[in-house]
């Protein structure tokens, strides 16, 4: 489980067909192999370290609802360790699963901040509500604004700063994960009303 809260923004070393490795002096410093990274929000397994990287395996379920398999040696990524269970819960729960990708529409500032809208898939804009939590590429946000085809989300200063989001442009992917609350309510009402149609 993770917390959206950006701890390092790491490099890609290599990427190939179901391997990735990554540059994260930060995240590294007290991890081990096994442990969970999520990288863009896509929760991964430490499978070596060497130095200041580390190398993680890749499944073809993952290329397939994320960004990942896009990255290429020098692209910028968010890194997060996973959460302990003594650590302060800043963002919101993140599971690291990522359920889809959207495309950056427009980055519009507006006095400090940078709005960020989002086109994503109707699968995923269900589960989304104004001021609900998202997760985009493993960032915690806030949804200011939704319509039916996308959704808004505005970046203060300290998330321009520590995360690679403000390096993207109209038309990038990135990963989206949403409230993992919302899916249980839907689950649960569903099978409530499955079982008053007996």
């Amino acid at each position: 489980m993770f917390t959206g809260i950006i701890e390092e923004v790491g490099e890609v070393v290599e990427a190939g067909e179901g391997t990735l490795r990554i540059r994260a002096p930060l995240v590294l410093q007290d991890s081990k192999l096994g442990d969970s990274i999520a990288i863009n929000g896509v929760d991964l397994t430490v499978a070596s370290i060497d130095g200041d990287t580390f190398f993680a395996n890749l499944m073809p379920e993952t290329y397939r609802r994320s960004n990942l398999g896009e990255l290429k040696p020098g692209d910028r990524v968010n890194l997060e360790r996973s959460v302990r269970p003594t650590d302060r819960l800043s963002g919101h729960i993140v599971r690291g699963v990522v359920e889809g990708t959207g495309r950056i529409v427009s980055m519009t500032p507006e006095g400090e901040a940078i709005i960020v809208r989002i086109a994503a898939p109707p699968e995923l804009l269900r589960y989304m509500v104004v001021k609900g939590p998202v997760c985009i590429d493993g960032i915690s946000l806030t949804i200011i604004a939704k319509d039916s085809e996308s959704f808004a989300v505005s970046l203060v200063q300290y998330t321009q700063e520590h995360t690679n989001l403000v390096g993207r442009k109209p038309g990038d992917r990135v990963n989206l994960e949403t409230d993992i609350l919302a899916r249980y309510v839907e689950s649960v009402l569903a099978a409530r009303a499955g079982e008053g149609a007996k």
